[in-house]
């Protein structure tokens, strides 16, 4: 099996076992025996836990970041490109639904391993949102009382609470269109000008 490839399973297994036993009740074994590698192979990849959450946020982030930046490139209208924003982030999330629980849950940890690094990742990620909330205001679109660095917060909070959709047994009617519709129906009502 190619390194790269037992690098990938490592990810993928410490994702579905970090989202149903937490990060703190998961050990090394419990990843080894997910990607059905020995547990000795684990340490040829990553230092510790804390390394492999570390690299889930580092590549599942870095990905979400590509892909969002790529599907933004030639769009100009901050609306549409909130929206796109919103859906790209719901189906990532419905589609790899044990990352949507990580991210649930391991954003709220206080480790300070753990919370320095996964911050630094997330504020480019966010930050994606904030600077969308900048054009829409130079463009008059959006208010400029409206704080970016904030509004970002409350936006991503928005769509990572409504993630949960998908990771409980209630509401899993809505699709990804009719989930980020609503957030946006939401935000942009309080974002935009009277005149536009």
């Amino acid at each position: 099996m190619k390194a790269v490839n037992k690098h990938a399973r490592i990810i993928t297994a410490a994702t579905k076992v970090f989202a149903k036993k937490g990060f703190f009740n998961a050990r090394i074994s419990d990843i080894a025996k997910e990607a059905k590698v020995a547990d000795g192979t684990i340490y040829l990849y990553f230092n510790n836990k804390y390394d492999i959450l570390i690299s889930v946020f580092e590549e599942e982030i870095g990905k979400l970041i590509a892909q969002v930046q790529k599907a933004l490139s030639d769009e100009t209208n901050p609306r549409k490109m909130l929206e796109i924003f919103a859906v790209r982030h719901l189906a990532a999330m419905k589609k790899n639904k044990n990352l949507a629980e990580v991210i649930q849950i391991e954003l709220r940890q206080t480790h300070k391993v753990v919370k320095d690094y996964r911050n630094k990742k997330f504020i480019v990620y966010t930050d994606i949102v904030a600077d969308i909330i900048r054009q829409g205001q130079q463009q008059g679109i959006f208010k400029n009382e409206i704080l970016p660095d904030l509004a970002k917060r409350a936006f991503f909070g928005a769509l990572d609470e409504t993630s949960r959709v998908w990771n409980i047994s209630l509401e899993t009617h809505y699709t990804v269109e009719e989930a980020s519709h609503q957030i946006l129906l939401a935000f942009l009502s309080g974002f935009c000008t009277d005149r536009k």
